[in-house]
């Protein structure tokens, strides 16, 4: 079973920029009660999509870097970078039937 892989403002270039296949970003906090409800979704999402799109979830506090570098206003944002740059875009919760669609396009 595939888990999102965390990545920092440090390791955003290489795993998320540098990446060959698409990448969904889950931008998260963990005082947001919204982003725990999302997160078994973005968590089934990486099963059902490895090998084809990676998963990754960045903390906003650890990592105010790239929320600021995306214009990430409120969370959870979800970005889909694809060739290093961000294709699509996701605010707020969300069904896994969309999110999947938005994946679809990308993969």
């Amino acid at each position: 079973m595939a888990k999102p892989m965390a990545v920092s403002d440090t390791s955003f270039e290489e795993d998320v920029l540098d990446s060959d296949v698409p990448v969904l970003v889950d931008f998260w906090a963990d005082w947001c009660g919204p982003c725990k409800m999302i997160a078994p979704i973005v968590d089934e999402l990486a099963t059902e999509f490895d090998g084809r799109v990676k998963v990754a979830k960045l903390d906003v506090d650890a990592n105010p870097n790239a929320m600021q570098a995306y214009g990430v206003m409120g969370i959870p944002t979800l970005i889909v970078f694809k060739g290093g740059e961000p294709v699509d875009r996701v605010v707020g919760v969300t069904s896994k039937e969309k999110l999947a669609q938005v994946l679809e396009k990308h993969a």
